[in-house]
């Protein structure tokens, strides 16, 4: 990535500063109530999902441990994922997405029209994973998009499958504990994901960046989908937006835990009892950073609007629906060229 190129430099008002705050106060939150039967009691369990609710009403984010995905499929995935980002240019290019398929290799996204200091590999969770052909709402044709599987490093398509089955297993018992805390009944949100889903997971490479005052590993958004999963390793860079006081904040790497955050999905379905908060990466003018966030997505078909039971009278819907699929086609699409304007963003569907 060389010398640096305008397309990596952030607006002033959004460049990192360069001494952080640690965000030591991040909920780490111990899952044993779910995922060790020895511990599992109702008391436990209610202790557990009001956690959850408090660290999702303060901050969208906290960190689990005892999560029940074995450490010797992330560590399998890591080292995969640093073989694989270790070939020649050349050789990661041979799978490339494109915009007829956005999985595979990639090394210029934008956030926000500014080019990320990243390289990545996507990958769906359903091969095939069905989508709309396009963004308008009149036209109801289906495709689909499937993976592409690099010939190195060995059994790389198997290794992140086999990752990505317990990832799932975990978004889906988090979303268990996400529904209990807003009242709900605890599968409430399993019919949107069961058939279909659109999630995928992301292999992500920050090379080491000598212009740490400049560039962003990812620059500042909010995620559109349901929750997001993330696996960092002790390089860290994470940083959120803190919503007491709106400063950003580093999160410090907990070994082996994961770093959860609610998306743009859940904000919509509890009626902004939730909220979706603003991340970025900082990069690092030294060492090299490998991250690996799984995206949990509903399938395509799903209309995204307040839940009737958070909805009332007094409470009404603060969102017109929207068709997630439509919605995921549009958002994707600036990936692939700079516009003049902002992404789609659920503010968009916002009722004034």
């Amino acid at each position: 990535m060389g010398e640096v190129d305008p397309a990596f430099i952030q607006d002033a008002e959004h460049r990192p500063k360069l001494y952080t705050i640690q965000a030591e106060e991040i909920p780490v939150i111990d899952l044993s109530p779910i995922t060790n039967q020895a511990v599992s009691d109702p008391s436990s369990i209610e202790g557990l999902v009001k956690e959850i609710g408090r660290a999702c009403k303060e901050w969208g984010f906290f960190q689990v441990i005892n999560h029940g995905v074995p450490l010797s499929l992330r560590q399998n995935i890591y080292k995969a994922s640093r073989l694989f980002f270790a070939q020649t240019l050349e050789e990661k290019r041979k799978v490339s997405r494109d915009e007829t398929s956005p999985n595979g290799y990639y090394d210029t996204e934008h956030t926000k029209n500014v080019r990320d200091w990243k390289e990545v590999f996507d990958f769906h969770a359903k091969d095939p994973t069905f989508i709309p052909v396009t963004s308008d709402d009149h036209d109801d044709r289906v495709t689909h998009w499937t993976n592409q599987s690099p010939q190195y490093p060995p059994n790389f398509r198997g290794i992140i499958e086999e990752y990505v089955e317990e990832v799932e297993k975990l978004s889906f018992k988090l979303m268990e504990l996400i529904a209990l805390s807003l009242g709900l009944e605890a599968k409430r949100f399993e019919e949107f994901f069961i058939k279909d889903q659109t999630s995928f997971i992301r292999l992500n490479h920050y090379p080491p960046c000598p212009y740490p005052h400049l560039a962003l590993g990812v620059g500042r958004h909010k995620d559109s989908g349901a929750l997001t999963v993330l696996a960092q390793d002790e390089v860290g860079g994470l940083e959120v937006k803190r919503k007491a006081d709106q400063e950003w904040v580093r999160v410090k790497p907990t070994p082996d835990a994961y770093i959860i955050n609610v998306g743009d999905i859940i904000q919509v379905w509890s009626n902004d009892f939730y909220e979706s908060v603003e991340h970025r990466v900082m990069v690092n003018p030294e060492k090299e950073r490998f991250s690996i966030p799984f995206f949990f997505f509903p399938a395509h078909d799903t209309e995204v609007q307040p839940l009737e039971e958070l909805t009332n009278e007094k409470n009404p819907p603060k969102y017109r629906p929207y068709k997630w699929g439509k919605f995921l086609v549009t958002r994707k699409s600036s990936n692939f060229k700079k516009k003049n304007v902002e992404n789609i963003q659920i503010y968009h569907y916002k009722i004034a």
